[in-house]
């Protein structure tokens, strides 16, 4: 278990006598449980030093601050990176002063990862990658005792808080890797030193930061490219962008797709809608027949990374199946029905324009009369226009009704209309509430209604208006 010695060692080189153990690390005072460690961040519109004493009382043992504060006990000050000469008693809470409080929980993580004896798998992408986080975990556990981070704790600060909850025990970790800007992902594998990477696809998410497609490859190929020789690059074959980085990693590299060159790959794909996919899965000179409980064709790469993961990792082909079928892993589409009977599928935890491609491909396999509410995508950049385009033009070959929520959205609407929609099966509305209103006068008992858009538009109240009209 990591101690209070652990995090003095990881702070300044020295490890005192401080045997307390450390349950976890926490951002949030209301997320303090007893033992635990508290991390003061400073942000544009909230101090975390304010909250300090109220994590002592409800149990943390340490905290980190990089300010003074007025507290009952002890402050220790490592901010120079060494322990003061009259080392104060440990043998109640203390408060670690510090220059960077993010920095020293990178360092604490770094610390700590390197002392256990575990193998870490990586996972970034632009669609999918939290599915595979889960799915993976699931196939792991049939083996090996497994972390994964929890929602989407995949940053700079939450990566190390899931490290932070490692034991000894433990001997898989599950990572996500987000990407916002270059140098990230290569940050995060400082941290957790990863020995598998797998990579699910590349597209448009976070253009508008990272700048382009060619950005946005490269930062993702930062995983890979850290991998050491005995590593394993899991890479989609499928894609053009992610398929080249097998050009620069050390690792060795196992591709997976419906490409019969990969050397994990599937055919006689078929969606059985809400039921889940079957598919035939190729390795090597196996061939085996598969039914899992994800919900779309395009699953069938989830399941590929999931499988390979299995394989580079040592288990059965029993395990992993097993694994696959066990349908534990949280998928964000969820399927709810309104009290006159109209199906939604509520996709609503955020967009690009792969992901509501898929979630379309996925409505298109379902039996009703077809709708889709689809909301801005945010953060594409350059790409703004031509994503919300092909989402139109896709719309419009599946879909009865369509209704567009926001000002870009309208891009989906018009792209629609030119690809054959009728216009008057098309409604355009700025806000959650209106669109709520359209869905409520008109939805009938056969009706099944994508509800997808970006995070930033909260398009669930759409959803939990329609669920909760009794």
């Amino acid at each position: 278990m990591l101690t209070l010695a652990d995090i003095f060692e990881a702070l300044t080189q020295n490890r005192p006598t401080a045997p307390q153990i450390i349950s976890e690390a926490a951002i949030d005072s209301r997320q303090v449980i007893p033992s635990s460690l508290f991390v003061a961040l400073v942000g544009e519109n909230q101090d975390g030093h304010q909250y300090v004493n109220e994590a002592f009382k409800k149990g943390a043992q340490a905290a980190l601050i990089q300010k003074e504060i007025d507290s009952p006990f002890p402050i220790i000050d490592l901010s120079q990176g060494n322990l003061p000469e009259n080392l104060p008693s440990v043998d109640q809470p203390v408060a670690l002063l510090v220059k960077d409080c993010v920095e020293s929980l990178q360092r604490i993580a770094t610390f700590w990862r390197k002392k256990l004896n575990i193998r870490v798998i990586g996972i970034t992408g632009s669609v999918g990658k939290s599915t595979t986080k889960e799915l993976v975990a699931e196939v792991l556990s049939q083996k090996y005792r497994t972390l994964k981070n929890v929602g989407n704790l995949n940053n700079e600060i939450g990566l190390p808080l899931t490290i932070l909850k490692l034991t000894e025990s433990h001997q898989r970790a599950v990572l996500e890797m987000g990407f916002y800007v270059p140098g990230e992902i290569q940050l995060l594998c400082k941290i957790a030193d990863p020995i598998v990477g797998v990579i699910s696809n590349i597209g448009a998410v976070h253009a508008e930061r990272a700048g382009s497609m060619e950005v946005i490859a490269s930062g993702k190929a930062e995983l890979v490219n850290y991998l050491p020789p005995n590593g394993f690059a899991i890479l989609n074959y499928d894609d053009p962008w992610v398929r080249p980085m097998a050009e620069n990693t050390k690792a060795k590299v196992l591709f997976y797709g419906l490409d019969p060159q990969a050397h994990l790959w599937a055919d006689q794909i078929e969606g059985l809608g809400l039921q889940g996919i079957r598919f035939c899965l190729h390795y090597k000179n196996e061939q085996l027949f598969i039914r899992v409980p994800l919900i779309g064709q395009h699953s069938v790469h989830t399941a590929l990374r999931a499988a390979a993961v299995g394989l580079v990792e040592g288990l059965t082909w029993q395990e992993i199946i097993y694994g696959l079928q066990q349908g534990h892993a949280q998928l964000r589409l969820a399927a709810v029905s309104t009290p006159n009977g109209a199906l939604i599928l509520d996709d609503t935890y955020n967009a690009s324009p792969d992901s509501v491609l898929a979630a379309l491909n996925l409505l298109e396999e379902l039996q009703g009369n077809k709708w889709a509410v689809l909301g801005d995508m945010l953060e594409l950049g350059p790409y703004e226009e031509q994503g919300h385009e092909m989402v139109g033009v896709r719309a419009a070959q599946i879909v009865k009704k369509l209704v567009t929520v926001g000002e870009r959205a309208k891009i989906i609407a018009r792209a629609a209309r030119r690809s054959g929609l009728p216009a008057n099966a098309i409604t355009s509305v700025n806000s959650n509430e209106e669109a709520t209103k359209v869905l409520k006068s008109s939805l009938k008992q056969d009706d099944v209604v994508l509800v997808k858009g970006s995070h930033g538009l909260h398009m669930e109240k759409i959803v939990y208006a329609l669920e909760d009209d009794r």
